[in-house]
């Protein structure tokens, strides 16, 4: 192959209570990533967005994810890359693991395979240091692993794949920035032991209500006490929605990442298409734009665009 073309997905971080180890791939919006070989040495980045995202390598997180891979092999390959991106930066779901992963996969089939996924995910958070200043895997590792993952350790990438029973989610992606900096800073350095104690609770009734195919346990679980009560002040109409989708039948949800897209997880696409309603009828007054979106898991990550 001279070229691959590569759909990379969009990914819920966090998941409530799994703040920095939980992550999930969903199947839409996602970028759509071409690379192509070329004789000269270098790397020439193409966007063919609105974005207005930087086009030097150095600067721009596929073009530093692809150099840590190729330095990796000592390869003076050259490259073209040509994005299209329809996860918009700084939406929460995922933009700038979508761009690091979907190139080390693309370029790892095009050269014959010789990474596994867990050396993948080690290129591709060179490029999420870029983009947030620090190496964090709740969005890259279920763009690369697909499904949804846990991340029992970040330092030796200790990821682990886990079942999740059919689900819809809606996400609603208000056009507003929250930096991703602003949003971890904001966050309690410590918290109180009875706080403690109920995060680990929900996350090991949250993963095994994953596990059992157990809807009414992952309802119980999906309840974060460290993150929420702080980051949802930063969200207009959070309460509201969250709330009234509660009403209209969702299992729970909350902020992907560090916001601004909030999401919601459901048994059917009858009950998500009427959260996706709910969550329209409560922004619509505010007057603050917003996309919409009712997906589902997405199990094979990054995977090569027909």
């Amino acid at each position: 192959m001279q070229s691959i073309k590569v759909k990379s997905p969009a990914t819920l971080s966090n998941i409530c209570c799994g703040f920095d180890i939980l992550g999930m791939a969903l199947k839409e919006p996602f970028d759509i990533i071409e690379l192509i070989q070329k004789e000269e040495p270098g790397i020439i980045i193409k966007h063919i967005d609105s974005f207005e995202l930087p086009v030097d390598p150095e600067k721009n997180i596929a073009g530093v994810a692809l150099q840590s891979m190729m330095h990796s092999l000592d390869n003076k390959q050259g490259f073209e890359i040509i994005i299209e991106k329809k996860i918009k930066p700084g939406s929460g779901i995922g933009s700038s693991a979508a761009s690091a992963a979907g190139i080390v996969v693309a370029a790892n089939e095009l050269l014959g395979k010789p990474f596994n996924k867990k050396e993948l995910l080690s290129f591709a958070m060179e490029g999420e240091v870029l983009a947030s200043g620090s190496r964090h895997a709740d969005n890259l590792a279920p763009c690369i692993y697909g499904g949804l993952v846990l991340i029992r350790d970040t330092p030796s990438l200790d990821i682990i794949p886990l079942n999740v029973p059919p689900l819809f989610i809606t996400i609603i992606h208000p056009q507003i920035e929250i930096k991703t900096s602003y949003a971890r800073e904001i966050l309690p350095k410590e918290i109180t032991l009875k706080n403690a104690v109920t995060q680990w609770a929900n996350v090991a009734g949250l993963v095994s209500g994953f596990l059992k195919n157990d809807y009414q346990l992952i309802k119980r679980s999906l309840h974060d006490v460290v993150a929420e009560p702080v980051r949802s002040k930063l969200i207009p109409g959070f309460d509201e929605i969250k709330s009234k989708s509660m009403n209209a039948g969702a299992l729970g949800g909350g902020i992907s990442g560090s916001g601004p897209s909030l999401f919601m997880l459901s048994e059917t696409e009858s009950i998500a298409h009427s959260i996706e309603k709910t969550m329209k009828s409560v922004y619509d007054p505010i007057g603050i734009e917003y996309k919409t979106y009712v997906t589902t898991v997405q199990n094979k990550g990054v995977e090569i665009f027909n």
